[in-house]
Parts: structure tokens; sequence; C-alpha cells
């Protein structure tokens, strides 16, 4: 499944490629590494970045591939077949990259462009708050201007990677006095070290434990009066970042989708082998005509969410507005993958739910769909704001 009409050679040899990356690196290692609830190794992360995974979208000017975006769905996909965690990596830097080379001055662009490619900048988002959630606007953290610099005070929740990360890009208020809220808010590009410990004293992590996606910490992060460069506003105008973070989110949306087929997917691979060798009143479960049909809606809902993210990539691709596009293939392929995931647990009886299967690991990583990087109801919001304006 997945081959369409749609994809070139290069499509195909790319998914070639990644799969068996993902196949020797990242399925050998992924579920001891989730049941402990451990980071995936940085040696993996170096060798997606050798092999040009950070970078595959970028202009060939600051070290990219200038591939499609139905390319980096391909990469995305696999790379979450193997760990939703792996998959992820990507979409952390993805963001930055995009808001960069978007918005960013040219000075910014050759700043991180190259060291993202290269994988010597990792980045992580800061943008939820703790009271703030998919009410974008309303951010509270605010930047003020002290001395020549930039100077953040309040808190940002769910940054995930934001340990391991060399910038974060922080949406903060920095024109409180602006008539619309929207116009209140500025991405600042804020750099620091590697390492649990932040930035002491003035910007501090606290680690939030999760149910699954464990390969990936996630993180509060406090700020408390922490001094940046006055040029660490992305693009150098303040009062943009609402407006250059909805842009970037089309991108984001759409590697998520393709991070959910990916890990249906593989939810769906291991019930169909198991399905072969359970065997119950004689005879495999995979002869039971329920099984059999469960097995065909999943295959079902899980190629048409792949279409679907194709369809949004193509759409990024052609310079567009992509919002709807991209809204419909996170939303579809969200709730797609809650359904898999659980059918496939499902399929396993009273063994999806122990440890000894990584069932339980897509079942539990599936799930998180439906809330990151714009819940599934916010997605829904934004279809139906697109429809009824007939744009």
């Amino acid at each position: 499944m997945g081959d369409n009409v749609t994809l070139t050679e290069e499509h195909l040899a790319l998914r070639e490629s990644v799969r068996d990356f993902t196949q020797r690196e990242v399925v050998p290692i992924a579920d001891h590494l989730d049941s402990q609830a451990k980071e995936i190794p940085m040696e993996v992360i170096r060798k997606m970045a050798e092999l040009g995974y950070f970078g595959l979208t970028l202009p060939e000017e600051y070290g990219g591939s200038a591939m499609d975006h139905t390319c980096l769905a391909i990469m995305t996909e696999e790379l979450s077949r193997g760990w939703l965690s792996v998959g992820s990596v990507g979409t952390r830097l993805l963001i930055a990259s995009t808001l960069i080379l978007a918005h960013g001055t040219e000075e910014q662009k050759k700043k991180y462009l190259p060291r993202i490619a290269s994988g010597a900048c990792l980045t992580a988002a800061a943008f939820t708050e703790p009271d703030v959630g998919s009410d974008t606007a309303s951010v509270a953290l605010r930047a003020e201007k002290v001395a020549g610099n930039w100077k953040l005070t309040g808190a940002k929740s769910w940054c995930t990677m934001a340990n391991r990360a060399h910038m974060l890009t922080v949406l903060a208020k920095t024109n409180p006095e602006a008539p619309k809220k929207h116009d209140s808010l500025s991405i600042l590009l804020v750099d620091k070290e590697p390492g649990d410990g932040f930035v002491p004293p003035t910007m501090a992590g606290d680690y939030i434990p999760a149910i699954g996606y464990h390969g990936l910490k996630s993180w509060n992060v406090m700020f408390e009066d922490h001094l940046v460069p006055e040029d660490a506003v992305l693009g150098g105008v303040t009062g943009k970042g609402f407006r250059q973070l909805m842009v970037t989110y089309e991108s984001a949306r759409i590697q998520t989708a393709a991070r959910a087929v990916g890990v249906a997917q593989a939810s769906f691979d291991a019930a169909l082998r198991y399905s072969k060798e359970r065997f119950q009143f004689g005879k495999a479960i995979s002869e039971f005509q329920i099984i059999k049909h469960k097995l065909a809606h999943m295959a079902t809902e899980i190629e048409a969410a792949r279409q679907l993210t194709y369809h949004a990539a193509r759409a990024k691709d052609s310079g567009r507005r992509a919002d709807l596009e991209a809204g419909m293939a996170k939303a579809f392929a969200a709730d797609m993958a809650e359904r898999v995931t659980s059918e496939a647990l499902q399929i396993y009886g009273g063994y999806g739910y122990s440890k000894e299967y990584p069932v339980q690991r897509y079942w539990r990583d599936g799930r998180l769909f439906k809330v990151f990087e714009g819940t599934s109801e916010i997605q829904y919001e934004v279809i139906a704001k697109r429809l009824l304006s007939g744009e």
C-alpha cells in the first residue's frame, strides 16, 4: 500500500532508504527505550542529520536538499512507523526552519538554517503556556526592551525536546499596547546550551511525565528576567508573531498527519502478523470474518489518511494557502490513528494490554494525535471557517 501515481521515482527511492534506516537503527531499540521512558540516543539523531533528514526541504544554499513536502511526509511516516519519537525530531526542527526561512532576516537565515540542516542546531518550540493552549493570541509571556536586549518573563509548557535544544522559538508579548491582541506578539529566537539544567538562574525547566511519546521529553520552561539580544526577534520586526506562526502550522500539521499514518501503519502491520499466528478454535484468528473486516477497515482508513496527507503536501508546495488541506489531513489522520491503534490492540486481546508486544506503545502514542499540534476541535474550527468563508 502507499504506491500512488503521484509519487515519483525520487519519492519511492526516499521511502525505501528511510525504511531501511528505520529497520536498522530505530526498530531494534524502540520498545526497550520506550518501556524505560528513555530518550532517543543522540547517536541516532546524529545519523539522521548525516543522511540529510533535517534539511530535506531547505534550499541548497542553506545546506538543504530542496525536496518537496511529499518527500518530507514520506520520511516522517517511515520514521514514525519505527518509533513516533524519532519521527517527531524532524518536526521540531521543521517548525523553526520554516519560520526562519519564510520570515527571518538574512543574518538569521545564515546563522541558523545551515546548522539546523546539519543537526548542529537542535530546536524546540515554546508557544503553549500553562493557561493558554488553543487560544494562541492570548499568550502572556512578556518580552520587554531593556538596554538593547529583550527581557523575558513568564512560563511556557509542553516544550518538546527543550532540554536538548540549542535554540528555542519563543512566542512572547512584545507589544502589549497593540489594539488587537494578535498584533501584540512576536517570535524570538532564544539561544541556549543543551542540557536538563537549561540556563540558571534565568531559565529553568521542569520535566512533564507523560503516558507515551517517551523518546522525547516535554518541559515546562520558566523565564525570569532572561535576557536575549535585540536582534533575536524573528524578521527584525515585532508584532508579526501570530501570523508567522499560523503559516508555519500548515507544514507542521501535514507532518503530524504523516506521523499518525506511520504509527497506525505500524499497528496494522503488527495486528496483521499476529492474526496469522494466533490460533483459536483450531484456526488462525485471521480466518474469522470479524478479524478480516477489522483489518480491511484499518487498511482502508490508513490509506485514505495517507493520500489526504499527500494532497495537503502538494497544496503546500503549490505556494498557496494550505490551512484547509493541512487541517483536514491532520484531523482525519488523528481520528484514524486512535481508531486503528485501538483495533490493533483489540486483535491482540489480553496480550495487547501487556508490555510484551509493541501494540500497546502504538495505542498510547496513537491517542496523542488528537491533542498535540492543534487539537482536533481546533482543526475542525479551521476547516469550518474556510468552508463558510468560501475562500
